[in-house]
Formats: C-alpha cells, structure tokens, sequence
C-alpha cells in the first residue's frame, strides 16, 4: 500500500471530481492522504474533506507564496490545529524563488507556524525553494527539532537533506524523482535513509513519469515509489511498506482507525 503524504484535494483543480478521485486511490492501493492548507480562509474546506472522508487528513498553515494572506497568529494555528484529524501545521517554510524584494515577512511567518507546532506538539510541513540556508537557520533558532516533521516536495542539495535529517526532519519527494533531468534529486533520494524517507503527489501540480504534464491525483504517489525503489535497487514493496509506515508514525495516526472525525 501506499499514502500521499502532501496533496491539495480541495484546489479547483481537484474538488469537482472527488468521488473519482477516491476511487483512483482504492484502485492503486494509495490508503490514505494527507490534505495540506496554504491559506486560513480556504482552510476550512480542507479540514472538511479530513473530517469526512476515514482515508484523509488535513493540516493548518499559510504557504510562504501567499503574499497579500492575513498573517496567522500562533493562537489561530493552535486553535485551529485541536480540531479533528488536524495532524501538522503547515505548509509553512521560505520560497525565494516566486517572490523577490524585501521577504521578511516570509520569515516571520515561518517562525510563528514553527512556534504554534511547539506549542501543539505536532509535526510541521516546510517548503523551501531557493533558501535553504535561511530555512535552516530558523529550524535551528526556534528549536523545529523538538517537533519534526518533513521538507516536502524536496529538491534542494543533499547538504541541506542531511542538515534537516539531524533536526529530526524526514523528506519527501514528489513526481520530480521520476524526471530524467532532475539528476541531483535523484541522488538525494538515493541517499536518504528509508526509515526517514516519504512520498507524495503535491496534486494537482507535478504529474510524475508517464503522466509528466497532466493533471496530478494522489493515486499516482505509487509512481513515486516505484522510480525511487528502481534508485534504490529495492522493491517498490519495501518503499511502499516504509514510507506508509513513516507517514503514520510522524503524524501519530492509526493506519486501522478509519472512524470520521466529529
């Protein structure tokens, strides 16, 4: 079995075709998702879908990209977080690629999601794109290590993999992996150690080989597996049975209790 440990099933994109989209997971043996917040007023159709569907999770969080946002307070997060099958705060992080000029806000932002976490005790969800040092520096200052969680979407160097490996951080990897060009990622996914590695989509962005281009779903996450397992020279069996049993032991979630969330 497999789990997409980051999606957006409530994106336009996606929502219109739920029903489809949960009986593509059942067909590829993909058991559960994790659906991630990028915004606070779209949030609550996130912890919907966790709330009711057995399958799905949700987080809270303000993506870096999301300039013109309200900024959230780590009461808001904390709050927000007590609510059913809310397992992690995120997706937080810095993006410097997207947005130039003065970003501090950027950093800001990151530091309170990483506050509300360790107030919570649940696992944080950072994204990071062309500012590893800094992400690192603020994991660092506001301790992110005494909760975990993961660098998604992961495509940065491997130095940066191993510095977020000794804050107790695990790292996934998206459709990238399967991308020929995409040589220095591969290497990364080579190299991480499998008790601390996890798989995701990012759907509906970033369709993994042979659906490069197309609309991404959480049930083609098994493509992600099978490309990494080929890296590895292991079977696509050993990194399903690995990255699933990561998944729930990072975000403390009971792979046999499907009871909706009230």
């Amino acid at each position: 079995m497999y789990v997409d440990s980051h999606c957006h099933l409530d994106f336009p994109e996606l929502a219109a075709d739920l029903p489809q989209l949960l009986d593509a997971m059942r067909e590829h043996e993909v058991t559960h998702a994790l659906c991630i917040s990028v915004d606070l007023p779209a949030w609550p159709n996130v912890q919907a879908l966790a709330a009711n569907h057995s399958n799905l999770y949700a987080t809270v969080g303000v993506h870096p990209d999301y300039a013109d946002s309200a900024e959230p307070t780590v009461a808001d997060l904390v709050a927000k977080s007590q609510l059913g099958k809310v397992v992690a705060i995120g997706e937080t992080g810095l993006d410097y690629y997207r947005l130039t000029g003065d970003l501090g806000w950027q950093r800001e932002r990151f530091r309170t999601h990483i506050r509300a976490a360790r107030e919570t005790g649940k696992p944080l969800v950072i994204h990071t794109r062309a500012a590893g040092a800094d992400t690192l520096a603020i994991m660092r200052e506001e301790r992110a290590n005494e909760v975990g969680g993961v660098m998604h979407c992961f495509t940065e160097s491997w130095d940066v993999a191993q510095a977020a490996l000794d804050l107790d951080f695990h790292i996934s990897f998206s459709g990238i992996v399967t991308f020929k060009n995409a040589v220095a990622i591969r290497e990364v996914a080579q190299r991480v150690p499998l008790g601390r590695l996890l798989i995701e989509t990012d759907s509906p962005y970033l369709a993994p080989v042979p659906y490069r281009g197309k609309r991404n779903q959480p049930a083609w996450v098994r493509h992600v597996g099978e490309a990494i397992a080929k890296l590895r020279d292991v079977t696509a069996a050993t990194v399903a049975q690995a990255t699933s049993a990561n998944f729930f032991q990072l975000f403390n979630i009971d792979p046999k209790d499907i009871r909706l969330a009230h």
